[in-house]
């Protein structure tokens, strides 16, 4: 199962230099329902929600979302190991992901955030290889 974080979605959407291999999008697909709301808030910041809507509603739409329920806002509250100070937003996706470790599933963390990935790597939370098809 693979954790988006709302970079990758953004990526896609928006044709950035640096866009997921196209494998990605027929694996398993989880994120925090904080994913919907960025790619959106995104969107609208960007006046780009007429043109690039309904793609993002059909992305979206592939993705199990995760609900930040009691144990994930607990586990957010909690410090983080890694090499940066993680940021708000972060230690709630990184909650979401280590919420799901904990419930047995088997996770990949999907993400362009360079200071998200590197807590995530010291939280021994495997990485998807974003940069290969």
């Amino acid at each position: 199962m693979i954790y988006l974080d709302s970079s990758v979605v953004l990526a896609q959407l928006l044709a950035e230099d640096h866009r997921p291999p196209g494998s990605l999008w027929s694996e398993t697909l989880v994120a925090s329902r904080l994913m919907e709301y960025e790619v959106w808030t995104r969107l609208h910041a960007r006046r780009l929600a007429d043109s690039h809507g309904e793609p993002a509603r059909g992305l979206i739409g592939r993705v199990a979302l995760l609900e930040l329920s009691p144990p994930v806002l607990d586990r957010a509250l909690e410090a983080f190991p890694g090499p940066v100070a993680v940021r708000t937003l972060d230690a709630l996706h990184l909650a979401s992901c280590d919420y799901l470790r904990n419930q047995g599933q088997s996770i990949t963390l999907a993400s362009y955030d360079h200071r998200m990935v590197a807590i995530a790597d010291a939280m021994n939370i495997p990485l998807f290889d974003l940069e290969h098809d």
